[in-house]
């Protein structure tokens, strides 16, 4: 019977500590990132023969929260300046804002 009660606290101590080893620090802040500039350019006026227009958008953010454009890669020219214009110096809302660090994401724009 002792034997059973040690079998029986040893499991619950057990189950006990995978909970709290879970990391429950809640959504990725990357995604987070992503939504909000997918919302800063969900208003566009590219005309329905350029729709479907793709790039590869690196930036980094500064001290204040803000987007800084490094580049951006594409093949259609007035893509290029349209996301600069949209994205460079906006702000965004991120609990830990890591300054320096770069980003890297595919932008895909629909007329």
């Amino acid at each position: 019977m002792r034997k059973l009660s040690l079998v029986v606290v040893a499991a619950m101590l057990l189950a006990t500590g995978n909970v709290l080893a879970n990391d429950v620090a809640g959504e990725n802040p990357t995604k987070k990132l992503s939504v909000q500039i997918s919302e800063m350019l969900s208003e566009n006026n590219f005309s329905e023969e350029h729709n479907d227009l793709t790039a590869q958008v690196r930036f980094t953010l500064n001290t204040d929260g803000e987007i800084v454009v490094l580049s951006v890669h594409t093949e259609f020219d007035k893509m290029e300046s349209f996301v600069k214009a949209k994205l460079n110096y906006q702000k965004v809302n991120l609990a830990n804002v890591e300054e320096g660090k770069v980003y890297t994401i595919p932008v895909r724009v629909k007329a």
